[in-house]
């Protein structure tokens, strides 16, 4: 008796891309946040996309770094009172909003202050190619060195806030005051520079309190820090997570009247295993590399850029090797599909910084570089693609 394997036993099954979630842009995303509050201020030229919240002459947005939905829901103990709020979430739906893709700090910071979609703003990843100089832009170090406004042109929320007679200010850590990434996505009134994060806490109320109108920004980097190094199933994160939550109580307990708090995020985040299986090392395989000028993005999200000619190639070939692990796309189907924004918009000027293929991990897997990345590809957690994980975001809320 004979035995025929089917025709596709050493095929995987390719992941759809119709399947592969879509961030809420426009109804429910992080770039909707800042216009939906000040349309509620009475800014002229913003409507709420975020139809769920109620309008509140003050308005705060406390944004930790690296702190998913499903992060804050599975460390109640850690977080009580962040856990206590999950209700509260999204206007009191108890549902958390998207931060867009990649799920991805720059990327996600210049969706919030300037209201935009990635495919808009012109921030489509951690590092992708300047079309201008063939290189590859990252956009969190801002290296190698590009000029910011031809970059992200459009005016920031904040800006035009403070033009509207709203009191305007953003509490950070000093470091982040001059970076080319808070003069193109969170500049606009002023900025005040804070060490700790109790601090930044006093000051956001004091500045809350400065206006009769007024929309605060604070931010809180650490967590995210934690997670890199040592994984979201560590017991530093779970430290940083237990200081943030006792930060966030601190801000709820002296807001003043008429206040309305947001605690929200730019990504979630998700433990890589340390194995083969796990971590694909570009650098090591001449079969991703065959067609490839530029690996841009990061672990979870890569921009493939293509030699002239080899866009079809490296496509057919990426999914043929990694498409039962990571949604492919073309950069067209992506653009169709709602990733960048709404689906089919992107400025022109964007379009070539968005890879040629686009890789989004489906699970808990990472295309590493070890050569030409090795910090990025030795860390413990990742963050970029469409899962749950990394892509929904809380949007906590405590009114005075």
């Amino acid at each position: 008796m004979s035995y025929s394997a089917p025709a596709n036993w050493d095929e995987p099954e390719l992941l759809d891309l119709t399947g592969a979630p879509v961030p809420q842009y426009g109804t429910g995303s992080l770039a909707d946040l800042l216009p939906t509050l000040v349309a509620g201020q009475g800014v002229p030229g913003f409507t709420a996309g975020i139809a769920e919240l109620t309008p509140s002459d003050r308005n705060c947005v406390f944004l930790i770094d690296g702190m998913g939905w499903e992060q804050i829901k599975a460390h109640p103990d850690e977080a009580p009172f962040l856990a206590s709020l999950l209700g509260s979430s999204r206007g009191g739906t108890g549902l958390p909003i998207t931060s867009g893709f990649p799920a991805t700090t720059a990327t996600s910071l210049a969706s919030v202050g300037t209201g935009l979609p990635p495919a808009r703003h012109g921030l489509p990843g951690y590092a992708v190619r300047n079309p201008a100089s063939g290189e590859l832009m990252n956009q969190l170090r801002w290296q190698p060195w590009t000029a910011p406004k031809p970059w992200q042109p459009y005016p920031t929320v904040f800006q035009q806030a403070d033009a509207a007679g709203v009191h305007t200010a953003q509490v950070s850590a000093p470091a982040f005051q001059n970076t080319p990434l808070t003069k193109i996505a969170l500049s606009g009134g002023t900025f005040h520079g804070r060490m700790t994060g109790e601090e930044r806490m006093d000051l956001a109320a004091i500045q809350l309190a400065a206006g009769e109108r007024s929309l605060v920004y604070t931010y809180y980097s650490e967590l995210d820090g934690a997670g890199h190094r040592h994984g979201v199933d560590s017991d530093a994160w779970r430290g940083q997570l237990m200081h943030v939550d006792r930060l966030v109580r601190r801000l709820a307990e002296q807001l003043p009247p008429r206040t309305a708090l947001y605690v929200t995020s730019d990504h979630g985040m998700v433990d890589v295993p340390f194995d083969e299986d796990s971590r694909i090392d570009f650098d090591e395989d001449w079969e991703l590399g065959a067609g490839v000028a530029l690996l841009g993005g990061e672990g979870r999200a890569r921009h493939v850029y293509a030699v002239p000619g080899a866009e079809a190639d490296v496509l057919t070939v990426w999914r043929e090797v990694l498409g039962d692990r990571f949604w492919v796309a073309s950069r067209q189907e992506a653009l169709e599909l709602g990733w960048f924004g709404t689906p089919g918009e992107c400025d022109e000027r964007v379009l070539g910084r968005i890879g040629d293929v686009i890789a989004a991990a489906h699970a808990d897997v990472a295309i590493t570089a070890s050569r030409n990345e090795p910090n990025e590809s030795a860390l413990a957690g990742m963050h970029g693609s469409l899962t749950a994980a990394e892509q929904l975001v809380p949007l906590l809320e405590v009114r005075s």
